[in-house]
């Protein structure tokens, strides 16, 4: 048997380096998450959804394509010739099931195939089979708006030059999101054009959000940044009897408005809060407006914006319908920051960013698949009964990360699990619990299957 000779880094003992026919893997933990994939029926909900069929019979299934990818993109992969990587991964192919892994361009392929219609007939309706497990809350979910910059570099549909802080001037696609706070599940997605303003289309983003919801899950409050301080939002908002925060922009009206408040409320030595009603210019509708004042401190960056009148504070302002006293509604929008904390994991841990196609709609359905799987990533916490939320890159480094040998017994395939890497000692209970976890359905199904 061949054999090469290495040197350590420190000492003098060689080492030895050798090949192997056995199947490795470095992924066996995902086994534990394609085991919660299977008990909540994942296979079946995408192969009923799929919009792509393929004629030939010797084609990959385009279920098994996009599972590929996803698994591909939990695994680490931040761009399509990453997926290559786990071709070859034949433990892999076995604790998945498949007996082919497709290639980076059989992906790319798949994507292609969407436009707006496929785009429309798989996603809501694998967004609705995800919502109605999601848990009951009496109190209802608070529903956080939010945009973020995807940098693009060459020609691709819908990229424009728009808001681009990083690197002005450059082409981008202009994202909006929004999120359930309590369960940090993505209600929904648009990829949008790089010009787009942030509070393009919100309306009727909102309206779809709303509509895949299930009977029985209600919103508590919505929360947005200044991008959305826009009367149609507001107006809709009210007319669908919904709570909202919304922080205000400082336009010449609201610092004439700010000026003008005379009641300040201390809560210590640095904040004191005031409120005042007002109509804008454009606005047919009197609002109440919530004013957090902050003093300027030498040793400590205040948050908020100065007027020349008052310059020795900053100023932030929300513009709500809630009655909560004006503290309240400030504390209550200081949680919308983990917001940014999903960008940050869906740029960051999933690269979902980095997946971009000439086409845009093949480029959204990349961009919805790993929203899917940011999803599905929270709902397996709660099946496996971890305690308190971890990020997709913990997960991959505490859970799916796992040194493997494929090996059979007789006529069955066995995954033999490195217990340098944590073993079946740390999956064992974590699979235990997704066997036995009993999946919460929306308040409708459980009415249709009372007696």
């Amino acid at each position: 048997m061949v054999r090469v000779e290495i040197s350590p880094i420190f000492g003098k003992k060689k080492v030895f380096l050798r090949e192997t026919t056995r199947a490795v893997t470095p992924f066996g933990g995902l086994a534990v998450f394609v085991e919660f994939l299977g008990r909540i029926g994942f296979a079946q909900a995408v192969e009923t959804h799929m919009p792509v069929h393929h004629r030939s019979p010797n084609s990959i299934p385009p279920a098994h394509t996009l599972t590929a990818f996803m698994l591909s993109v939990a695994a680490g992969a931040r761009r399509f010739s990453h997926t290559s990587l786990m071709r070859a991964d034949r433990c892999l192919h076995q604790i998945l099931g498949i007996l082919r892994f497709p290639c980076d361009d059989t992906i790319r392929n798949l994507f292609r195939r969407y436009g707006m219609k496929q785009v429309h007939m798989f996603f809501e309706p694998m967004w609705r089979w995800m919502l109605e497990r999601l848990p009951h809350r009496d109190e209802g979910y608070t529903l956080d708006l939010d945009s973020t910059v995807f940098q693009r570099y060459g020609k691709q549909e819908g990229v424009a030059k728009g808001y681009n802080p990083q690197k002005p001037g450059r082409s981008t696609h202009h994202p909006i999101l929004a999120v359930l706070a309590e369960t940090h599940f993505i209600l929904h997605g648009w990829l949008r054009s790089g010009n787009s303003g942030t509070a393009r289309g919100v309306v009727e983003f909102l309206k779809e959000s709303i509509s895949m919801l299930p009977v029985g899950l209600v919103l508590r409050c919505v929360r947005a940044d200044s991008g959305f301080f826009d009367d149609k939002l507001l107006a809709y908002l009210e007319g669908q009897s919904m709570k909202y925060i919304v922080v205000a922009r400082m336009t010449k009206g609201i610092k004439n408005y700010i000026a003008g408040v005379k009641e300040w409320r201390a809560l210590d030595g640095d904040y004191s809060v005031g409120e005042f009603t007002g109509t804008l210019m454009g606005w047919k509708t009197t609002r109440r407006f919530v004013v957090v004042r902050e003093r300027i401190k030498e040793d400590k960056k205040a948050v908020g914006r100065k007027l020349f009148d008052i310059p020795e504070y900053t100023f932030r302002v929300f513009v709500t319908n809630m009655t909560a006293a004006p503290e309240d509604i400030w504390r209550d929008y200081n949680k919308r920051a983990d917001m940014e904390k999903r960008i940050m994991e869906l740029k960051y841990d999933l690269a979902c960013d980095d997946f971009c196609m000439r086409q845009f709609y093949a480029t959204e359905a990349a961009f919805r698949t790993i929203l899917m799987l940011f999803n599905l990533l929270g709902e397996f916490q709660r099946a496996s009964g971890m305690t308190g939320y971890r990020q997709p890159s913990t997960l991959r480094a505490e859970v799916f990360l796992c040194g493997a040998i494929l090996g059979r017994k007789g006529r069955d395939a066995v995954i033999h699990l490195s217990e340098a890497w944590g073993g079946l000692a740390r999956r064992t209970p974590l699979i235990d619990k997704v066997k036995s976890y009993l999946f919460p359905t929306s308040p409708k199904l459980e009415s249709l299957a009372a007696p």
